[in-house]
């Protein structure tokens, strides 16, 4: 067992301010070692997302108690017992990602299309790929979030929830290429594939909205509008680069439309002003995760009569052990700052407070490092 210290979400659905209810508390808990096909990871970087406070607010009920944390990148400590998967060997930096693949199902065969069944599964479940819980606290079981469990100074995950990048990607870079920067940019490289002369609309401005912007950028000649609702947001995006900014009722009012729309809040209204922004012929893309119940109000004759689709992408459509070298070789190029999506770097005690921040909108991407 190794000894390590995380934040475990203790209950669902409790009060705000998140400073004074404390849902998550950071303790001691005890690690099992890694299994076959999976690793220990001493996590260097953890990002925190919105996917994480939609389990401390209920959107997404996962079994608790539950060390969160599914954006994250460290350093390999040890390879459990069995032939090496991916070529993972100690001492490599690895961005984790929060959808294991086992490469089997039919899901896997579809190219980053659709998130792989087992993998999913065992998400739901709050186990590694295989089924186990490595995680114990006083002797009982902590689940597992998203696979990865990386608001900790350890992690054992699948070795298909890794993957190797070079030494020179800082920590707080591999940490944000595991989920704002696959989902968002991997909808831009998978999903929009823009061409020269073309225009994106990115609809929400959260650290995955941002990563579709700074994806868009790092393509010559293609334009980018980005919108959302509060003006620090907009002031940041053009911070970037942005030429045309607009909150929402703005955007309508002026008659934006483009082909590609993409909406990255997970709410039901963003996603009908993403539609109501395509143009005939376009696509609009949805990579925010709504709650299950929430709903919206589509025209079929609107879609059919102007050519228009809806696509829902999850995880961008990656396949992260193949997109992720492309965003690494971006970043190289100096065409995809991804460290510019870091807000602030905070410490694992700070938790609580960064979830009020998240849920405030106040926030692109917090940054938990560990020394």
């Amino acid at each position: 067992m190794v000894a390590i210290r995380g934040a475990v979400l203790e209950r669902i659905g409790a009060p705000r301010p998140y400073a004074r209810s404390r849902p998550l508390a950071v303790s001691g808990l005890d690690l099992a070692p890694p299994g076959p096909g999976e690793l220990l990871v001493r996590v260097e970087a953890a990002g925190v997302c919105h996917s994480d406070l939609s389990v401390v607010d209920g959107n997404r009920v996962r079994p608790v108690p539950m060390l969160l944390g599914h954006e994250a990148a460290g350093i390999v400590e040890a390879v459990g017992a069995g032939p090496a998967i991916g070529g993972i060997a100690v001492g490599q930096r690895v961005v984790l990602t929060f959808l294991p693949r086992c490469g089997q199902c039919p899901a896997c065969a579809t190219g980053g299309l659709t998130p792989c069944e087992p993998g999913s599964a065992a998400n739901g479940a709050g186990t590694l790929l295989g089924g186990d819980i490595r995680l114990r606290r006083a002797g009982q079981p902590v689940h597992h979030h998203l696979g990865v469990s990386g608001f900790a100074t350890h992690a054992v995950v699948s070795a298909t929830s890794a993957v190797p990048v070079p030494d020179d990607v800082p920590p707080s870079v591999a940490a944000l290429l595991g989920c704002a920067v696959l989902t968002g940019g991997g909808a831009v490289i998978n999903v929009a594939r823009p061409a020269a002369g073309q225009t994106v609309v990115v609809v929400g401005l959260g650290g995955v909205g941002m990563a579709a912007v700074l994806t868009v950028l790092a393509h010559d000649g293609v334009d980018v509008i980005a919108i959302d609702q509060l003006p620090e947001k907009l002031a940041a995006a053009s911070g970037l680069g942005v030429q045309r900014t607009y909150t929402p009722q703005q955007a309508l009012d002026a008659g934006v439309r483009a082909p590609m729309v993409i909406e990255a809040v997970g709410h039901p209204a963003a996603l009908q002003t993403a539609i109501e922004l395509t143009a005939p012929g376009g696509r609009t893309i949805t990579v925010g995760l709504p709650p299950p119940d929430a709903r919206i109000s589509v025209s079929p004759l609107g879609l059919v009569a102007e050519g228009r689709s809806l696509i829902g992408s999850y995880l961008g459509s990656t396949v992260p052990a193949r997109d992720i070298p492309r965003f690494v070789a971006l970043w190289r190029a100096g065409k995809l700052p991804v460290q510019q999506l870091v807000s602030s770097t905070i410490a694992l005690d700070d938790i609580n407070e960064a979830m009020d921040r998240l849920a405030d909108g106040g926030a692109v991407r917090q940054v938990i490092t560990f020394d």
